[in-house]
């Protein structure tokens, strides 16, 4: 399928369309930003610029090949058996990657694609099945209650908590949470937080066709699929390899806390954390003069809206090693977050220090 051409099973909110010129006239009724990317996609240049999330580091803008697009579309289809004519909703704002792909794969593989104005709350008026959709943790909090209208989920943008995937269980929505990036044109593996009667029963991140995995010598993934990238991806997230298409992802590198020669990784401590503490949170390092970083507690709430003996309750859990237990708890009423609401932990971390209490 070449970048000025769609497939000709695709439709758009059940409209159907026999050449290019007509696709875009109809796009004019939809929101700017998909009008000024199904422009942009059908326009001669062979490639788009793309901007990144910022989730790491400041947005900056890509050059991401059309083809290299399609081949990411394909290979979706490819590992979760979407045909043409699967029916698709289209929930994600399009000025991101994850957005634009939604309708890449739609265009490429003929699907017919529902776009509805990217809200927290996607299925909330919603009264049709669909085959796939893509949302990110906050949408899928808020349509628990629909969710079973969509066939196959996948979730991007952030981690899934221990809690919301214990919600999953009882959805017949296959849920699969994604690893990815822009540079790697949304998500490179999968793994299924749900209905584990299937094949995908694991809690390893499953590969995409055509995408090879290692290791460096900081135990960080590396990344080698030259059908969506020009180059090999050297990432900052620390894995431990399963198979040779499978991992296990252990967090940031970056994140990294060495509090006193016990090098602490603080998204398996908030995993165990997310079973006992309701509200938004994470963990850091900050200076301390024995330990060299002190791992401390930062929970999104006014100190009053919680339960005093917070600290008795991780104690009581016995969920921690003693090097995973925080030496202090912070409050802050609001997280500071990117444009598609991830958390930015260094900005937060240096807020606290002015306006927080412990």
């Amino acid at each position: 399928m070449a970048p000025h051409k769609f497939h000709k099973n695709f439709t758009l909110n059940s409209f159907s369309f026999t050449c290019v010129d007509e696709l875009l006239s109809y796009s004019k009724n939809l929101a700017t930003e998909n009008q000024e990317f199904l422009k942009a996609w059908f326009a001669p240049e062979p490639f788009l610029i793309v901007q990144t999330s910022g989730s790491t580091g400041k947005p900056k803008p890509i050059k991401i090949l059309k083809q290299q697009m399609i081949n990411s579309a394909l290979a979706t289809g490819e590992f979760f058996n979407l045909k043409p004519k699967t029916t698709a909703l289209l929930c994600l704002p399009t000025k991101y990657i994850a957005g634009k792909m939604m309708l890449v794969r739609a265009l490429t593989l003929g699907w017919h694609l529902d776009i509805i104005n990217a809200n927290t709350k996607p299925l909330k008026n919603n009264n049709k099945i669909y085959d796939f959709s893509a949302m990110v943790p906050l949408q899928v909090e808020n349509s628990l209650e629909k969710l079973n209208a969509i066939k196959q989920l996948i979730v991007g943008g952030g981690l899934v908590s221990c809690q919301l995937q214990k919600k999953l269980q009882n959805c017949s929505t296959k849920v699969f949470a994604t690893y990815g990036m822009t540079e790697t044109i949304t998500h490179i593996a999968v793994k299924q937080l749900n209905n584990f009667n299937t094949i995908y029963k694991t809690a390893f991140y499953k590969t995409l066709p055509n995408t090879t995995i290692y290791v460096d010598e900081r135990s960080c993934l590396v990344i080698k699929n030259e059908k969506v990238t020009n180059t090999v991806i050297f990432t900052n997230d620390v894995v431990q390899l399963t198979s040779n298409n499978q991992f296990e992802w252990l967090g940031r590198y970056d994140n990294v806390i060495n509090s006193g020669g016990i090098k602490l990784q603080p998204e398996k401590i908030e995993e165990k954390l997310s079973e006992i503490i309701q509200h938004r949170f994470f963990v850091a390092g900050i200076k301390d003069a024995i330990l060299g970083e002190k791992l401390i507690l930062i929970i999104e709430s006014a100190v009053a809206n919680l339960p005093k003996n917070i600290k008795d309750k991780i104690s009581a859990a016995n969920i921690l090693s003693k090097f995973e237990i925080p030496k202090a708890i912070y409050f802050i009423n609001t997280f500071i977050e990117t444009e598609t609401g991830k958390i930015q932990r260094k900005a937060t971390l240096e807020q606290i220090k002015t306006n927080s209490t412990s």
